[in-house]
């Protein structure tokens, strides 16, 4: 299991050449699988407990540290246990809450979902500190690249600031997909990027008529993200529940297969695949950036999971739970999400350990564990959609709610990264 430990350049020169020149979706099969062998070992040693994290040091005064600050706790491997405090802010504390999320406000009876608190095996997860965090992030620009789900951690965000400032919403699009807000007094801004697969990906038409099929371009990044990175100071991506529909995959004219099909002549794709090419290609943008500001931050936030039960969004599956699952409940290693979370990782070492030779940083919010055992935590159908009644929403999550503790693990990423720069 990864901690969140901070990817810094060690390999220099040359080996960022080579991975802004090749195409690694096309390496021949000796390579690939050379490459993987080598990133199975890289694996062992990052999480060898005896190694420090890599980009890290021991610190020499261990003593100084509180236990939820030791950089060699995994703040992703723990259990979910009773917290009586409650939550950090309310739907009447937090006004920036969408209705789609406010589930208090749609009829939502039962609060149980909000007495728990995230506890790690080896640590304590420290409690949001919205005014630490803003002095964290002091002068800087702060991006979430990626879905709707993006937009939900940046809305929790919003919330869990909003205690100490209130927040100006400067820009909105016509769609309300990008969004910007302004924290004047800590000239700190914060935005969503909205990209369904972060490389170029549109619903194709037949006759006018939207067709439920995508083309899913890998060799290029999608430019309504990409052309803001060179503003970002921290850039969280994501992406994942958009491929599991069927898409046709693209590198350059060239047809290389396609998810949920079985046409004649088309190689049929996973979606877990297609979403290794549109990461990786992605990933290999960011660390190519030569427009990038030196000491650009990436974080990877893992797969978000489900919790559709007795069918799925659109036939009459629901999620109805009050309270999460034990860790004994769910077959972690098993789920494919975890799968889609591992194929994450896998990318963000692979480009994390290619070098950079900006001193940028890569990291990991390793979210897929925690979630799994959290089915309590989504809006179901209390939602409010007045034009998909009778459809719930086992996807995003309620706020206040579990997803504020993904807030928790960047700020405790956070802290971790200005310990490491001193």
């Amino acid at each position: 299991m990864m901690a969140s430990s901070v990817f810094q350049d060690k390999y220099q020169g040359s080996k960022k050449d080579r991975l802004c020149s090749f195409n690694l979706a096309a390496l021949p099969p000796f390579l690939f699988f050379s490459l993987l062998l080598a990133t199975i070992l890289t694996l062992f040693i990052l999480y060898s407990p005896s190694i420090p994290p890599l980009g890290l040091t021991p610190n020499p005064h261990p003593h100084r540290l509180h236990k939820d600050e030791a950089d060699d706790c995994d703040l992703f491997v723990g259990r979910w246990v009773p917290d009586l405090r409650g939550p950090s802010y309310t739907n009447s504390s937090c006004r920036t809450i969408p209705e789609s999320k406010n589930c208090f406000l749609q009829g939502r009876p039962d609060r149980d979902f909000l007495s728990w608190r995230w506890k790690p095996e080896r640590c304590e997860l420290p409690r949001f500190d919205p005014k630490v965090f803003l002095e964290t992030v002091r002068g800087k620009t702060m991006a979430f690249i990626g879905d709707s789900v993006a937009r939900n951690q940046m809305e929790s965000l919003l919330c869990l600031l909003s205690q100490e400032e209130t927040p100006v919403d400067v820009y909105k699009d016509s769609e309300d997909r990008f969004r910007t807000w302004r924290f004047a007094d800590h000239d700190f801004t914060l935005k969503i990027l909205w990209s369904k697969f972060l490389v170029m990906g549109w619903e194709t038409a037949i006759n006018g008529t939207f067709s439920g099929s995508f083309e899913l371009h890998i060799d290029r990044v999608d430019e309504t993200w990409a052309s803001e990175l060179p503003g970002i100071d921290y850039a969280i991506i994501s992406t994942a529940h958009w491929f599991f529909r069927k898409i046709y995959v693209y590198d350059g004219s060239n047809l290389t297969g396609c998810v949920y099909c079985s046409e004649p002549n088309v190689t049929s794709f996973g979606p877990e695949h297609a979403l290794r090419l549109a990461l990786r290609s992605s990933l290999n943008h960011i660390a190519c950036c030569e427009s990038c500001k030196v000491g650009l931050v990436t974080l990877l936030r893992t797969f978000s999971p489900a919790h559709f039960e007795n069918g799925t969004w659109n036939t009459g599956g629901m999620c109805s739970r009050t309270g999460p699952y034990a860790e004994g409940e769910i077959g972690l290693q098993e789920s494919n999400e975890w799968h889609f979370r591992n194929i994450q990782v896998e990318e963000l070492v692979r480009v994390a350990l290619a070098g950079d030779r900006r001193r940028q940083r890569f990291g990991v919010l390793d979210v897929t564990r925690a979630m799994l055992m959290r089915p309590d935590g989504h809006p179901g159908k209390f939602w409010g959609n007045k034009w998909m009644r009778g459809y719930n929403d086992c996807v995003h999550w309620c706020l206040p709610g579990p997803i504020d503790v993904w807030n928790e693990f960047l700020m405790s990423y956070l802290r971790k990264l200005r310990r490491s720069s001193r």
